[in-house]
């Protein structure tokens, strides 16, 4: 195992390419860990896949149009978000739509690089990352969503905090929950096409889905419980990043074992809790406070 002396790790810092690749992870740490906390509480773990199979068969897309690849599976998660959002009714109406999303789309994109003799080896190796490959275009988009994402959380935090409670319960105390899930759903798929190129499709998690499970073993209600998501993935995208450098070792693997780690760790602590912000429905709503 090779290790940089930590002159070298410094010098390597002071690089360009670096420097984006820490920016993106700082960014993404802000909005991803939100992210995984509306996948968990609206339990639609299957979507993520679904959106890693969607986003390889955008950069398809792209590779044959000649358009930038990134750009098109971004927006090709963003429609197929909105696309799957009537179907959220329940997670069990996903399961089977996800299934077939995700083999339509590997197929099509399979397709799509055989017929036009594209060299498929840009798009697959998106599956493991390029996050020194960061450029202007991948930070607007991190940008956008330690922005976006957020701010939605805060402005309609009653809403959001009710329909990941339950469902009917948010129906009946008026909340536009077809379209709540619909903007909800359109921002999971594009958080997991914009952090592809940071951890590739296949390792997405580290950045999204292990902050949130950490930190709903912390935190006792949604709010406290994003705000560690948050912090949790600062930190771990951070010390990621940086152990890497200096074992010189590429950056999806360690962020996930990092992150991996904490989740371990949290899950050692005895819990501060005797019910979880998702209790059944016969308890009183969370407070949004």
């Amino acid at each position: 195992m090779s290790t940089l002396a930590t002159a070298d790790v410094g010098a390597l810092l002071q690089l360009v390419p670096v420097r984006r690749a820490g920016l993106a992870l700082l960014l993404a740490a802000v909005g991803l860990p939100v992210i995984g906390v509306i996948i968990v509480g609206l339990d639609i773990m299957p979507v993520r896949f679904a959106m890693m199979h969607v986003a390889l068969f955008g950069i398809a897309v792209g590779l044959v149009t000649g358009l930038d690849p990134m750009l098109c599976a971004l927006v090709a998660c963003a429609l197929a978000g909105a696309g799957v959002a009537p179907l959220a009714r329940t997670p069990d109406g996903l399961s089977g739509a996800m299934g077939l999303l995700m083999s339509l789309a590997i197929a099509g994109a399979l397709l799509l690089l055989a017929v036009s003799g594209v060299n498929a080896s840009g798009a697959f190796a998106l599956l493991w990352g390029s996050i020194l490959s960061v450029g202007t275009p991948d930070l607007i988009v991190l940008g956008a969503l330690a922005v976006v994402v957020p701010a939605l959380f805060w402005w309609r935090r009653r809403d959001v905090g009710l329909l990941l409670y339950d469902r009917e319960l948010a129906e009946c105390s008026g909340v536009p929950v077809r379209a709540l899930t619909a903007a909800l759903l359109v921002l999971v798929a594009v958080a997991v096409a914009g952090a592809i190129k940071l951890t590739g499709a296949l390792l997405v998690d580290a950045l999204t889905l292990l902050p949130a499970l950490a930190a709903r073993r912390l935190g006792s209600s949604l709010k406290s419980i994003t705000l560690w998501a948050i912090g949790i993935g600062v930190a771990v995208n951070l010390t990621g990043f940086l152990l890497a450098l200096w074992l010189d070792w590429p950056p999806g693997p360690v962020l996930v074992l990092t992150a991996g780690a904490v989740v371990l760790a949290v899950h050692l602590i005895s819990e501060r809790r005797t019910t979880s912000w998702r209790a059944p429905a016969s308890a009183s709503p969370p407070s949004s406070h």
